[in-house]
């Protein structure tokens, strides 16, 4: 299996009380989603809180994830930062220390071209691994439409996949025509069905951080073209994995772990605890799909 292939868990960073990392607890939960039916880990991406945390930081989280990943587990190393030079960087000690593969946004800090997007990934390409480029235009606000998708492939051949999170559904058959090489993964919890539908190879997810196994299920059905099969179980969760493409999605993910046994923990400010209003429908979202699972059982 490739690396950027299966489900690849976008991983949440666990912060205890006085917000420093607990490195411990998170090599423990690479070996869980190891033991659960995913394929993988990405590392400091955005639902690991990237941009919060010193560079020591990110450096150790990914040497965990590595030294705690079992044979055959991937780890992808997220190298988002606001310019190429940042990017390489991350890059570099990504390949030091053995991460499989790289997923790279584009710059974050500046509306670039798409002569300067391709120039961004250009650069990190230097490194050598194999880069799953990672459309969000809410957080970046450059969009990889399919057209730009293609020049890049042309222009980088270590480009070799894309995690699609513009919510629009009909990409995945755009890219397939303007960059026939790029494998396309999901992006976005909500539309795995919708997308699995046009042809993947990978889910780079966030809720396999709670419900790893019923995360897999869906996707395994979705992938052999099962999709009636796959429809009741993505129905029962489908209004709590729309939480994914919230910007409050980072602490719902952590609150869904937290509501199934798991550590999720605080987040870093900007980021604060959900409002009353939020929480309650979280919760509400939560039960819906805990309650089917559990009545499944019966």
């Amino acid at each position: 299996m490739k690396p950027w292939h299966g489900i690849i868990t976008a991983t949440a960073t666990p912060f205890r009380d006085d917000l420093s990392v607990d490195f411990d607890r998170y090599a423990e939960h690479v070996r869980w989603l190891a033991a659960n039916d995913t394929h993988g880990v990405v590392t400091n991406g955005s639902l690991g809180e990237y941009q919060v945390l010193t560079s020591e930081e990110r450096a150790k989280m990914l040497v965990t994830a590595i030294e705690a990943a079992p044979k055959g587990f991937n780890v992808v190393a997220g190298v988002g930062a606001y310019g190429a030079n940042e990017s390489r960087k991350w890059a570099e000690h990504a390949a030091e220390v053995g991460a499989q593969a790289l997923m790279l946004l584009p710059p974050t800090s500046y509306r670039a071209n798409d002569e300067e997007v391709i120039a961004h990934y250009k650069e990190v390409g230097k490194v050598g691994l194999p880069i799953i480029a990672y459309n969000n235009p809410f957080d970046t606000k450059i969009d990889l439409i399919p057209e730009l998708v293609g020049k890049i492939a042309d222009a980088v051949p270590n480009v070799v996949a894309i995690k699609e999170f513009s919510g629009d559904v009909r990409r995945v058959w755009k890219i397939h025509h303007h960059a026939p090489r790029i494998e396309v993964l999901v992006g976005a919890d909500d539309v795995l069905l919708e997308l699995a539908t046009g042809g993947v190879v990978g889910w780079i997810a966030g809720f396999p951080n709670a419900m790893p196994k019923e995360s897999a299920e869906i996707y395994n059905l979705a992938l052999a073209g099962k999709f009636m099969e796959a429809a009741p179980a993505y129905a029962a969760v489908h209004s709590l994995f729309m939480w994914d493409s919230r910007k409050e999605f980072i602490q719902a993910i952590k609150v869904a772990m937290e509501a199934v046994g798991r550590y999720g923990g605080p987040t870093r400010l900007p980021r604060l605890p959900l409002p009353a209003h939020d929480a309650a429908q979280l919760k509400k979202d939560i039960a819906q799909a805990l309650d089917f699972y559990a009545k499944r059982k019966k």
